[in-house]
C-alpha cells in the first residue's frame, strides 16, 4: 500500500508507463531477438543454396541467395558510397518479361567522378539489399528492395565485396536493455521526486 503522501494518479501513470517499458523489453528479448536469430541463422546458409531467378517481390529470406537475371541497358547508373571501398556503382535497368526493373551492383571505384558505362545483358551474383537513404526515424515500415550483386565486376570497376550477414543488425539485446533502463531511470526519478516533495 502507498503512503499517504503519495499521490494516487501520477502513481498509477507513471506505474504504467515503467509497465510498458518493461513489457516491451521482454518483447524485445523474448520475441524479436529470437525470430532475428532464426532469420539469420537462414540466409547465412542462403549462399550454398541452389541459384535461383531473381526475385520480382522483395523476399528477404532470398537475401546473399546466389541469383540470376538478364538486365536491358541500364537507365541510370549512380555512384553509392561503399566506405573503404570507394564506391559502388549501381546500375537501374529494365528486365526481360513482365517483371519490374532489375538493380546490379556493377562494381566499385575510388573514383568519385567516374562515369561506368555498361551495357547489360545475363548477369549472376548474390543477392543483397540495395543502398537505403530512408532516415532512420523517418522508416516507413516498407522493405527495402533488393538488387543482384554481380560475381565478377563490370569493365573498369573494382570487384564487389561480398554481401555478408554482418551487414544485418541484430540489436534486439541491446533494444530490450534500453527498455529497461528507461523503466529503472523513471522509477528512480519518480521516488526521488516524491520524497523531495514529502520534504
Amino acid at each position: 500500500m502507498l503512503p499517504k503522501r503519495w499521490p494516487v494518479l501520477p502513481t498509477l501513470v507513471v506505474a504504467l508507463a515503467v509497465a510498458g517499458m518493461v513489457a516491451l523489453g521482454l518483447w524485445q528479448l523474448l520475441d524479436r531477438m529470437p525470430r532475428k536469430e532464426a532469420f539469420l541463422a537462414q540466409v547465412a546458409a542462403n549462399p550454398s543454396r541452389p541459384p535461383v531467378a531473381f526475385p520480382d517481390i522483395v523476399d528477404d529470406r532470398l537475401l546473399f541467395r546466389q541469383s540470376h537475371g538478364t538486365c536491358a541497358p541500364p537507365v541510370d547508373v549512380k555512384l553509392f558510397g561503399a566506405g573503404a571501398a570507394g564506391y559502388r556503382a549501381i546500375a537501374r535497368c529494365a528486365i526481360a518479361g513482365p517483371q519490374p526493373g532489375l538493380t546490379v551492383q556493377l562494381g566499385t571505384t575510388r573514383d568519385p567522378m567516374a562515369r561506368p558505362r555498361w551495357n547489360g545483358g545475363v548477369v549472376s551474383g548474390l543477392i543483397a539489399h540495395q543502398p537505403d537513404s530512408r532516415p532512420l526515424l523517418s522508416f516507413d515500415g516498407r522493405p527495402v528492395p533488393l538488387m543482384l550483386v554481380l560475381d565478377r565486376p563490370a569493365a573498369g570497376l573494382a570487384p564487389n565485396r561480398r554481401p555478408s550477414i554482418d551487414s544485418i543488425p541484430n540489436n534486439h539485446l541491446a533494444y530490450a536493455g534500453q527498455w529497461f533502463f528507461f523503466a529503472a531511470v523513471a522509477s528512480i526519478i519518480y521516488i526521488l521526486a516524491i520524497r523531495h516533495r514529502q520534504r
